[in-house]
C-alpha cells in the first residue's frame, strides 16, 4: 500500500493537526512509542517512514485526543478501510494503552 504525494500531504497534515489536538509534546509522544533517531518526524511527514510507524502514530494520537476529552481530527486516507488492506501489507502494531 502506498501513498501518492497529495495522500501524503493530506495525512501529515491531520496527524500534526491530532497531536496538536492532543496538547503533548511531541518529543512525549516520540518517547512513547519508541521512535528513535527521526522516526518520529518521519511518521509525522509521512516521508520515509515505515507504514507501521505511520499507523501506530495514528493510533496513539487518537488515544491522546480522546484522553484530553477532544474529538480527533478524521482520517481522510488511513480509515479503518484502509486498516484492513494495510494489514495484508505488513504487520500493524498496537499503540500504548493509555491509563
Amino acid at each position: 500500500m502506498s501513498l501518492n504525494a497529495e495522500e501524503r500531504a493530506r495525512t501529515a497534515a491531520e496527524l500534526r493537526a491530532n497531536l496538536e489536538l492532543a496538547g503533548v509534546g511531541a518529543d512525549r509522544v516520540g518517547v512513547e512509542l519508541g521512535f528513535v533517531d527521526g522516526q518520529l518526524a518521519e511518521a509525522l511527514g509521512v516521508t520515509g517512514a515505515d507504514p507501521a510507524d505511520v499507523w501506530l502514530l495514528r493510533d496513539h494520537l487518537e488515544d491522546l485526543v480522546r484522553a484530553a476529552g477532544r474529538e480527533p481530527v478524521p482520517y481522510t486516507v488511513l480509515t479503518e478501510e484502509a486498516r484492513a488492506a494495510a494489514e495484508r501489507w505488513f504487520p500493524l502494531r498496537k499503540a500504548p494503552h493509555r491509563r
